[in-house]
């Protein structure tokens, strides 16, 4: 598998071999649905929460005798049978996080990666360089990539204030760094812009 190397104005450098080592293995569905789904649980806030009828203000006296009135026994107003009583049974604050192994975090980048080089979502430019911090630098760019609609990660090799204020403004658009990339950036992503030197770093956490 190959991709094509270019320099910031589209024109191609050279072609670049994918390392068999990552991009050559059949890549695990299971482990990388796992993956998105641990990735997705651990955003939740988990902070629902209602009261039970030990919680709820009030309901504290016996709301009438227990026998003579022909209702039903009642011991408080606050019992979950009644209007403005607890729940029973009702949401309390939990973490969703999930845990997976460091192999299996690893395939699933890896498989994440491959699904994105076989899909032409790996684009690799030399330098990712502007001389202003403009907005209209980063859309010049996009546009001579034909990336314009795309949703876009860009990995840099380290940031440089012009590149972060020029991608600030623009929607679908993250600059991030090669130790910061998690599977659900990748398969979130139409496409990913990625420097070569950070490209090296990223097969290097890889193998």
């Amino acid at each position: 598998m190959k991709v094509e190397l270019l320099n910031i104005n589209g024109e191609k450098i050279k072609d670049i071999n994918l390392d068999k080592e990552i991009f050559g293995i059949e890549p695990n569905n299971k482990v990388l649905k796992d993956a998105i789904d641990l990735a997705r649980a651990s955003l939740r806030q988990g902070t629902a929460k209602t009261k039970n009828r030990s919680e709820v203000s009030g309901g504290g006296r016996k709301p009438y005798k227990q026998k003579g009135t022909g209702n039903a026994r009642q011991g408080s107003i606050r019992a979950v049978q009644w209007v403005g009583g607890g729940i029973a049974f009702g949401p309390v604050p939990r973490s969703y996080n999930k845990k997976q192994n460091r192999k299996e975090r690893r395939l699933a980048v890896k498989s994440a990666y491959i699904y994105k080089a076989k899909e032409n979502g790996l684009v690799l430019v030399d330098e990712i360089k502007f001389a202003t911090p403009k907005t209209k630098e980063m859309l010049k760019l996009l546009e001579t990539l034909k990336l314009t609609n795309e949703k876009v990660l860009i990995v840099v090799k380290e940031y440089t204030e012009n590149v972060i204020l020029a991608a600030r403004n623009l929607q679908n658009i993250a600059v991030v760094l090669p130790s910061e990339i998690g599977v659900l950036d990748i398969v979130s992503a139409d496409k990913m812009l990625i420097e070569n030197s950070a490209f090296e770093e990223i097969k290097e956490a890889l193998k």
